[in-house]
């Protein structure tokens, strides 16, 4: 199998965990939630991206040491499919975080509209609105 298959597959099972997050905030599905997207998915990816660190990233040209270390790493095929993984797995898990943190903080769902694609696709950024909106809530009982 290839790295670009395995890119497809993992994509999609990434877009089944955030499609079974919405629903779980519209159905109120903490299970859904808490299990398949905060837990077992994220789980999946970080198994997936270990493999491939153990596997390829001893090989790889580049490294961590400048930017330029970065994006030569990131040449190697199997150690930007491990990259993306770490994207897929800790983005996930951030939001089931942040719609489980909603939901016992008593937050309006309606934020989650845009809080979960936005963390879907711009990880901290979904994030930073998240804690905007937590610190506005704040705010407003004082």
């Amino acid at each position: 199998m290839t790295a670009s298959t395995l890119f497809s597959l993992f994509n999609m099972a990434a877009l089944a965990g955030w499609i079974a997050l919405g629903a779980s905030v519209v159905f109120n599905s903490p299970a859904v939630r808490d299990r398949l997207s905060g837990q077992w998915l994220p789980v999946l990816f970080s198994m997936a991206y270990t493999a491939l660190i153990l596997l390829f990233f001893w090989d790889a040209p580049g490294g961590f040491g400048s930017l330029a270390d970065v994006q030569l790493l990131f040449t190697s095929p199997w150690v930007a499919l491990a990259g993306w993984l770490h994207y897929l797995a800790f983005d996930l898990w951030m939001g089931a975080r942040i719609a489980r943190e909603s939901a016992m903080l008593n937050l309006p769902r309606w934020p989650l509209i845009i809080l979960l694609p936005l963390t879907f696709l711009f990880g901290p950024a979904g994030y930073l609105a998240f804690e905007t909106i937590k610190a506005a809530r704040k705010g407003d009982a004082s």
